[in-house]
C-alpha cells in the first residue's frame, strides 16, 4: 500500500527549486519511500532520526548529496514531507528543526 505524500509548504519551495533532472530523482527516492516509510527497525525504508529530531525519518540520496526529512502521520498514513536539501554540514537537519517546530 503506498502511503500518501503530503509536502509541507517549505518543501514544496525546496522541490521547486531543484534542478529538473535532480527533482526526477529526489521524487523517485520519496515515491518509493511512500511504499513502505516505516522505519528499518519495524520493516521499512525509512532511517530514524535522533535528538531534537526523534520521530522525523530522513531519506538520504548519497550520489546527489540531498537529504528528505519526513513525518509519518500513521493514523492517517500519510508521509508528511519537511525538507528537501543538501546535507551541507547537517544544514537540512536544522532546517527540519525550526520547520518541525512551527507546525
Amino acid at each position: 500500500m503506498m502511503w500518501e505524500i503530503v509536502f509541507s509548504e517549505e518543501a514544496k519551495k525546496d522541490r521547486a527549486a531543484l534542478d529538473g533532472s535532480v527533482r526526477k530523482q529526489v521524487l523517485s527516492a520519496i515515491y518509493k519511500v511512500a511504499q513502505n516509510p516505516l522505519p528499518k527497525s519495524e520493516g521499512g525504508y525509512g532511517t530514524p532520526l535522533r535528538g531534537n529530531l526523534a520521530g522525523l525519518c530522513k531519506i538520504k540520496l548519497l550520489k546527489l548529496g540531498i537529504r528528505v526529512v519526513y513525518e509519518l502521520v500513521k493514523t492517517e498514513t500519510s508521509m508528511k514531507i519537511i525538507v528537501i536539501a543538501a546535507r551541507a554540514d547537517d544544514e537540512v537537519y536544522e532546517m527540519a528543526v525550526k520547520r518541525n517546530k512551527l507546525k
